[in-house]
C-alpha cells in the first residue's frame, strides 16, 4: 500500500474519460488499497483513480469517518433538491467555489471483488459521489461553475 502523488489541473489524465475496469484481480486490489490509503487524510473526501494517474473507473471516499471505494460507478438517482456549498478538489489545490450539486444521490457499481455495490447519501456524501464520477468522466468541478463563481475561479487560477 502506498500514498500516491496527486495529479493537478493541466495534466491530461484529468480530462480523459477513464476506462471501465474489466478485471477484478490483484492489480485492482492494489489500486483500491492505494486509493483508500491516499484518501485517508484530514480534508480529503474523495479521490478518483485518474487523480493518481490511473485511467480506470474507480474512486475512494472518506466521508463521516467511513473509507470505501466504488468500481465502475454510475450515478443512478439524484434528488431535485440541490446544494450550493463551496467545493474544492485535490487536483486544484487551494481553490474553493460554490458548486451546485444534487442534495442526495445514489451511485451503483462494484466492490473490489466484483460484487454489486450501491452507495447513496446526502450532503457531503452526495457531493463526493457526483464529484468523483465527474472525475472519471474527464471533468473537474470547475466545469460545473457558472456566472460570477466561474469568473472568480478562473481569475484565481491565473493568479
Amino acid at each position: 500500500m502506498a500514498v500516491r502523488p496527486l495529479r493537478e489541473l493541466g495534466d491530461p489524465v484529468l480530462r480523459t474519460p477513464c476506462d471501465p475496469v474489466l478485471a477484478f484481480d490483484a492489480s485492482l486490489a492494489a489500486l483500491v488499497r492505494d486509493l483508500e490509503e491516499t484518501v485517508d487524510h484530514p480534508g480529503r473526501a474523495g479521490l478518483a483513480a485518474n487523480q493518481i494517474g490511473v485511467s480506470l473507473r474507480v474512486f475512494s471516499y472518506n466521508v463521516d469517518d467511513e473509507i470505501g471505494h466504488l468500481v465502475n460507478p454510475v450515478i443512478v438517482e439524484r434528488s431535485e433538491e440541490t446544494q450550493d456549498g463551496d467545493e474544492g478538489c485535490l487536483s486544484v489545490p487551494g481553490l474553493y467555489a460554490p458548486t451546485v450539486r444534487a442534495m442526495w444521490c445514489a451511485a451503483e457499481g462494484f466492490d473490489v471483488e466484483g460484487k454489486p455495490l450501491r452507495l447513496e447519501g446526502e450532503g457531503l456524501m452526495a457531493r463526493c459521489l457526483q464529484h468523483e464520477v465527474d472525475h472519471l468522466d474527464g471533468r473537474v468541478f470547475l466545469d460545473r461553475l457558472t456566472g460570477d463563481a466561474r469568473k472568480a475561479a478562473l481569475r484565481a487560477l491565473r493568479g
